[in-house]
């Protein structure tokens, strides 16, 4: 079964996708990224879509390996989708092939990485364990050796021999007092050692629950972590209706920032764009993500519409005045906006995609402004 893509019934991410991978066609079959979906689209085929979403929400979730850094995964993940929407059949063979080669090897080395920090930790976890285990036999033993020393001393008392009392006496109190300094001085060792690893258990914890919440290349939160708050927020407000607004965002024209300056270039302009966003959305409630290769969002709670729109002009007014400066390169760029507040009873799925068709809306209209998602019942207003 195929289809259009330009067809209404077709969700809007895949034509977002191909616009994004800059997709071009040796005939008339074709869309580039800086001219609106009106022309003719190629065709494609339910199975091909659907592998081509896979690869799309995979691309959205990756994180650094040795073997596998994110931009040359990215990379290859670009390569492979334009690849596998090819009009000639043997280059769309080709690239299954490829694809399946990939997510192979992919698998093991992930897998691997995996197992190897998880490895990494229980390791932590078991000196730790296996330190408190021998401290607590050598307590023991020296225990045992007093236990024996007491028994001792017993035995003079009952012998009625004054000499033997007193030596054995002298030599119990002797080892007793020594005892409890040895054992004073291990509880303090034992207790400066047993904060060192917990130390490092807890930085292990922390990091580890950082790299699964942080975007790796510009420490915005990624995509994990957005969904999570979105379904919060979402549940918030089945319970007590609030204002809360979403700007969802896009840089215009990134694959041709890559394209003219060089992959460097363009993680340099991913880092500077999420710089701004935090500077502008700067308080603790406010949650800058990364959800895409070039897609952002800000959550601002306690926002209505009204002020939403003010702190999202506030940010393109900022990236639009800047020169941004990268050794000998000098480059400049704009967002697209789409902003949506939370309307009662919502759910997640539905907020995210009415401020992703507002930023769809911004695109097909020139880029650089913002768009205004209605409710169910309205028309998207947009804002140059």
């Amino acid at each position: 079964m195929s289809y259009l893509i330009a067809e209404a019934t077709l969700k809007q991410w895949v034509v977002k996708l191909l616009q994004q991978l800059d997709i071009s066609f040796a005939d008339s079959d074709s869309i580039s990224v800086d001219s609106a979906p009106t022309r003719k689209m190629p065709v494609i085929t339910e199975e091909k879509a659907t592998l081509l979403y896979i690869m799309d929400v995979f691309n959205k979730h990756l994180f650094d390996m040795e073997k596998h850094s994110v931009r040359k995964v990215r990379e290859k993940l670009d390569s492979m989708a334009k690849g596998l929407v090819d009009s000639d059949p043997k280059n769309v063979e080709k690239t299954l092939s490829e694809i399946r080669l990939f997510f192979s090897s992919y698998r093991v080395d992930e897998s691997t990485y995996i197992q190897h920090t998880f490895d990494d930790f229980k390791r932590i976890v078991w000196d730790l364990a296996d330190q408190l285990s021998e401290d607590i036999h050598d307590d023991s033993a020296k225990d045992d050796q007093l236990s024996v020393h007491l028994s001792d001393l017993k035995e003079a008392v009952e012998s009625n021999s004054l000499e033997t009392l007193r030596k054995k006496s002298r030599q119990f109190i002797n080892l007793y007092v020594e005892h409890q300094n040895a054992k004073n001085e291990t509880r303090k060792k034992r207790l400066t050692s047993v904060k060192k690893n917990l130390d490092t258990v807890k930085k292990q914890l922390l990091e580890a629950n950082s790299s699964l919440n942080l975007d790796h290349l510009t420490g915005a939160h990624n995509r994990k972590s957005f969904d999570d708050t979105v379904k919060k927020y979402v549940h918030l407000n089945n319970m007590n209706p609030m204002q809360v607004s979403l700007i969802i965002m896009d840089i215009d024209f990134f694959k041709k920032i890559n394209d003219t300056y060089g992959h460097d270039i363009g993680d340099f302009v991913l880092k500077e764009c999420v710089r701004i966003l935090k500077s502008v959305f700067h308080k603790d409630s406010e949650m800058v993500s990364r959800i895409g290769g070039e897609e952002f969002v800000v959550i601002l709670p306690n926002h209505a519409i009204e002020h939403a729109l003010i702190r999202a002009e506030e940010v393109q007014k900022r990236i639009r005045s800047e020169v941004f400066v990268h050794g000998s390169s000098t480059v400049s760029f704009t967002v697209s906006m789409g902003i949506a507040q939370l309307l009662p009873n919502e759910n997640a799925s539905d907020w995210v995609k009415r401020s992703d068709t507002a930023l769809y809306k911004s695109k097909n209209s020139g880029r650089n402004q913002y768009t205004v998602a209605p409710s169910s019942t309205q028309k998207p207003q947009r804002v140059a």
